[in-house]
């Protein structure tokens, strides 16, 4: 069993965290931005002071932050991961950042003698409770077979994609093919009530037709019933469909829908979203039609 040093137990790392603990392996904890979860501590995880303590100890490092300045702060402060890492470690990032980022981290990463994994995740909370998640990883494929057992701990698709970057390249990907997806849902069910159809039965006979999706099954539900309570937050997925925009300009190509995507998460955030399931992306469509698929007719 590994000694793994796991640096960022929100919603998605506190789960992924557990399920590591009881594949048997032990977990330490870095302090630096606020006390480690009292379930992980009482299972046997040890908190340290800093990312530095947590490298100098760990055999893999594993980071589960928000957003690119977070992964740096964690990797790069004065008493970051860098500064305790070394030969034979392995540091795996599974936040969802820049693709140019993570390549230009793992070069520092790989100076010291150290590997850099880049390992997203896609699956949710619901994901990350069961241990299902699907991991995209970018990296050496000695480093990724050593790692497998830990993301066989945390998941079941697990793809190793190519060279670092890729991995956060495919999760970009993933997260366009969402975001549409849950576009095209919520414009199907707005207009099928707004025609005086009843979308609670509409959403049923799609999921017996080419029309059916995960997204229908799951998140259609969601928009009928009305449960937006995250789940995938609305500001994190915008800052994913940022991260495609901006890739999408450095390589100069276009991705029309997905910036009308992000125009209607937008909608979303301005009228007090931004912390709803991104499945109430029908709320931005809802309020620019000023009307409601959950209102009785």
């Amino acid at each position: 069993m590994a000694k793994i040093g796991f640096i960022g137990t929100g919603i998605m790392g506190h789960p992924m965290a557990a399920n590591l603990q009881k594949a048997g392996h032990s977990l330490l904890l870095s302090e630096h931005h606020g006390k480690a979860p009292a379930d992980l501590i009482a299972a046997g995880a040890i908190a340290l002071a800093s990312p530095r303590d947590v490298a100098q100890e760990a055999e893999f490092v594993i980071i589960m932050v928000p957003d690119t300045p977070q992964v740096e702060d964690v990797l790069l402060r004065a008493d970051g991961v860098a500064a305790g890492i070394g030969k034979g470690k392995i540091v795996i990032d599974m936040s969802s950042i820049s693709p140019t980022a993570t390549k230009a981290f793992a070069a520092k990463i790989n100076e010291t003698g150290a590997q850099y994994l880049d390992a997203p995740v896609s699956g949710g909370e619901v994901g990350a409770k069961a241990a299902t998640l699907s991991i995209m990883v970018g990296g050496d494929s000695q480093a990724f077979e050593r790692a497998l057992p830990l993301f066989q701990s945390m998941g079941k698709n697990i793809t190793l994609v190519g060279g670092n970057g890729d991995g956060q390249t495919a999760k970009v990907a993933n997260q366009i093919i969402v975001a549409l997806n849950i576009q095209a849902v919520a414009e199907a069910l707005l207009f099928a009530s707004k025609n005086g159809a009843d979308p609670a039965k509409v959403r049923e006979a799609l999921m017996g037709g080419f029309a059916s999706s995960k997204i229908l099954e799951v998140h259609g539900e969601r928009m009928i019933k009305g449960t937006f309570d995250p789940g995938f937050r609305i500001n994190l997925h915008q800052k994913d469909l940022n991260l495609a925009l901006s890739g999408a300009r450095e390589l100069g190509i276009n991705l029309p829908n997905t910036a009308n995507t992000q125009q209607v998460f937008s909608t979303c955030t301005a009228i007090g979203g931004a912390n709803w399931d991104h499945s109430a992306l029908i709320k931005g469509l809802e309020h620019m039609a000023n009307f409601s698929i959950r209102e009785k007719k």
